[in-house]
């Protein structure tokens, strides 16, 4: 077999790994994704408990990006720390190399039986979940399938020519074969597929032991980098944890290469034989970063910190400026409905962008009281006190114009989110900044378990924004009717948080007595946000008749359930 045959082969091997690989990943987000991240919210608190879910999640999604990207969210979102969030992509790295001890065990005869099973599952079900079990069960066949197209397509290079002369070469220069190995990594997005190649090459003795081990630290070098490339234009507390796992798997990859070639030392202890030996040392290594990495997470995460806040300011700056300068609304299409409409839309997702950076910033603002960043939300909200306002005089001309029933409910659509928007925007100027300042002069503090509460609901109503603005977009039912499902879930969250509110009050605590008040209206409050920003979508369920217009039981039907 020739040489192209061969990387052909061998390059369609590793492609259906990486697919599959997805394939079992996106079956288990779409089918458990709420339940996972929930569970993973509440359980990655605890520093122990954050290694051991993440370690049980990356094995199960078969990534430690996934979990990676999975954590920085929610740090972004204030669900977790961010030293919780280190600790549970430690764990994850840790998961994804078991992931490749499993894959190495003789699963022969568990392919026919993934492959049927998971086509039966798929093919007889109409439901959404079993479907979605059925792709995981595929998946999983095609995962192992994969595996052995590897060690076929990699059989033949035994016999090859050319790779010798790589091979003296790389020996030679074991900083390129670093190097070399970070980039196919990087390239790949796959920890999992470099390891599993270069334990198919020395199983066939392609390469010796000791460049093995050397190329073995430079897959979790360029496993390191994906997930800070993949978030480097994301928001600063997003980037936390992708920066911090780099600065501790990257780091740790370099120093354990100059210690590997300083000091030379045995790896038979590793394994009896190759294949062993790579996988033992892919493993030791992530089970060192990660006891290394308990003491020094709370360092690694200061450092972190300090190197993305370098430019926030400027970022959020720019940002800003960007908002007050420019404008979608065009006079000259005014006597054309059909693009002055969506410029209208591109008006209000600005003015979405705007109430985003509020209802984020305002929290920090209850913690540490920065006067410029009071400037800074003043000065948002005058923005969008005069977007609001072009928006109104615009749809009023265009209102002049004839327009067709569809484009008469959609200005009424527009003209309504912007209202709305305009209304959370001074909710959060004329009452939680005012709560903020009140807070700052009375020097009133919440207690541990009050703040937690807030910054929890703080979060979701964040979230729910996100989703409010995308629907706006979107247009999408089934996102709209789970906005209203998460509006009823924020309800009761309210009525279990006011429970324990006024528990901590019956013990007499007299700080918690002082601050009950500023923890009510805060939690008022962005309840108010919820509903506006939640309400903007509801003219979507109501065209396809899926909103009630009250929310009162009908006496007949509860008459009917009391017999």
């Amino acid at each position: 077999m020739n040489g192209s045959l061969v990387l052909l082969n061998l390059a369609g091997a590793v492609s259906l790994l990486l697919w599959a690989t997805r394939m079992v990943r996106t079956g288990i987000e779409r089918a458990y994704g709420d339940r996972l991240k929930y569970n993973m919210r509440h359980v990655i608190s605890n520093p122990f408990f954050a290694v051991s879910f993440g370690l049980f999640t990356a094995i199960i999604l078969q990534s430690s990006t996934a979990i990676t990207l999975l954590v920085g969210s929610f740090v972004e979102s204030g669900f977790v720390s961010g030293l919780a969030g280190l600790m549970a992509v430690r764990g994850g790295e840790l998961g994804s190399a078991l992931v490749v001890k499993i894959l190495t065990y003789d699963l022969t005869l568990v392919v026919p039986l993934c492959l049927l099973t998971g086509t039966c599952i798929f093919m007889t079900t109409e439901k959404r979940e079993w479907r979605q079990i059925g792709r995981i069960v595929i998946g999983i066949g095609l995962v192992i399938l994969s595996l052995q197209m590897i060690s076929t397509a990699t059989e033949p290079l035994r016999d090859s020519e050319v790779l010798p002369s790589i091979i003296r070469y790389l020996s030679t220069d074991p900083v390129s074969s670093f190097l070399l190995a970070a980039t196919l990594t990087y390239l790949l997005h796959s920890s999992i597929a470099g390891i599993i190649l270069l334990v198919n090459f020395a199983n066939y003795d392609l390469i010796h032991m000791q460049l093995c081990v050397v190329m073995v630290l430079g897959v979790n070098f360029g496993s390191s980098l994906i997930a800070p490339l993949l978030t480097r234009n994301a928001s600063p507390n997003t980037r936390l944890v992708p920066l911090g796992n780099l600065l501790m798997r990257g780091a740790g990859s370099i120093l354990v290469l100059l210690l590997f070639l300083s000091f030379q030392p045995s790896i038979t202890w590793l394994g009896n034989n190759a294949p062993t030996q790579v996988i033992n040392a892919h493993i030791i290594f992530n089970v060192f970063i990660l006891l290394a990495g308990i003491p020094l997470s709370k360092w690694v995460l200061k450092l972190t910190t300090q190197i993305v806040s370098m430019s926030t300011k400027k970022t959020q700056a720019d940002k800003t400026l960007n908002l007050s300068d420019q404008t979608a609304l065009d006079d000259s299409v005014l006597e054309r409905p059909a693009l002055a409409l969506p410029n209208v839309m591109r008006e209000v997702i600005h003015i979405c962008d705007l109430v985003d950076i509020m209802l984020e910033k305002i929290m920090d603002l209850y913690e540490k009281p920065d006067p410029n960043m009071i400037a800074e939300l003043n000065q948002l909200n005058t923005i969008l006190d005069k977007k609001h306002t072009a928006i109104k005089l615009y749809l009023a001309r265009l209102a002049g114009q004839k327009l067709s029933d569809e484009e008469a409910l959609q200005t009424q659509e527009l003209l309504g989110a912007c209202i709305k928007l305009d209304q959370a925007g001074d909710i959060i100027i004329h009452n939680m900044l005012m709560l903020v300042k009140k807070k700052q002069q009375k020097s009133l503090k919440f207690s541990n378990e009050g703040w937690s509460d807030l910054l929890r609901f703080h979060a979701i109503v964040l979230a729910n924004a996100h989703i409010a603005f995308n629907v706006l977009v979107s247009r999408d039912t089934h996102t709209a009717r789970l906005l209203v499902q998460k509006k009823d879930q924020l309800r009761n969250l309210e009525k279990e948080m006011s429970l324990k509110h006024f528990k901590r009050l019956r013990e007499g605590d007299l700080k918690n007595i002082e601050s009950s008040s500023l923890h009510l209206d805060t939690v008022r409050d962005l309840k108010q946000i919820n509903a506006l920003l939640t309400s903007m979508i509801y003219p979507i369920l109501e065209q396809q008749g899926l909103l009630q217009s009250s929310r009162l039981r009908n006496p007949a039907e509860e008459q009917t359930e009391k017999s």
